[in-house]
């Protein structure tokens, strides 16, 4: 596709990002998802290639040495990140191409891809944002404080992204991201 965009979803862990992402791939067939590479161990619901590519950190090391990303970070508990270069070169040839990645590597693909579109997602409170990581029951206590504080620090950088959504309710939240997302690919 000759007029391909990359759009970047970032938000806090827990701000509901994945989600819409996730919809958005359902309702749209024109949007491929670049799917990061990670050193992190894999979660019981996801799928090695299409939710992450997880690799050890040898590899990835590897990968950075070779100068195969685009942005890569260090994200909690030193469990690296990053996406790859090769993958949105091909998927931009045939897609519009969706990343859900970190706030950081967010603004490093926007410093490498003017033309890209940072989307930010927003709880409506720290609070909210708290209850929901405590309800995926995924996260231990230390894991929780480590990514309200986190979260706090990556809600100072809303200011770099070109669109903000607040997710207080996500079906209206859902609509008016896709109306921006039909009014930016089409």
């Amino acid at each position: 596709m000759d007029n391909s965009k990359l759009i970047v979803f970032s938000a806090p862990s827990g701000a509901g990002k994945t989600s819409f992402v996730k919809r958005l791939l359902k309702e749209f067939k024109n949007i491929s998802f670049s799917v990061s590479y990670t050193t992190r161990d894999r979660r019981f619901e996801e799928i090695d290639g299409k939710d992450y590519n997880f690799v050890s950190s040898e590899v990835f090391n590897e990968m950075i040495e070779n100068d195969e990303f685009v942005e890569f970070q260090e994200v909690y508990k030193g469990f690296l990140y990053g996406t790859s270069k090769n993958g949105i070169i091909e998927s931009l040839k045939k897609f519009n191409v969706i990343l859900d990645i970190d706030v950081k590597g967010a603004l490093k693909v926007k410093e490498e891809n003017p033309e890209a579109i940072l989307i930010f997602i927003k709880p409506p409170s720290l609070k909210e944002l708290e209850k929901r990581l405590r309800n995926r029951g995924t996260e231990t206590e230390e894991s929780i404080l480590i990514r309200i504080t986190r979260a706090k620090e990556e809600m100072t950088f809303e200011r770099f992204f070109d669109y903000t959504f607040i997710n207080d309710d996500f079906e209206k939240t859902y609509q008016e991201i896709k109306f921006k997302i039909l009014e930016t690919i089409t």
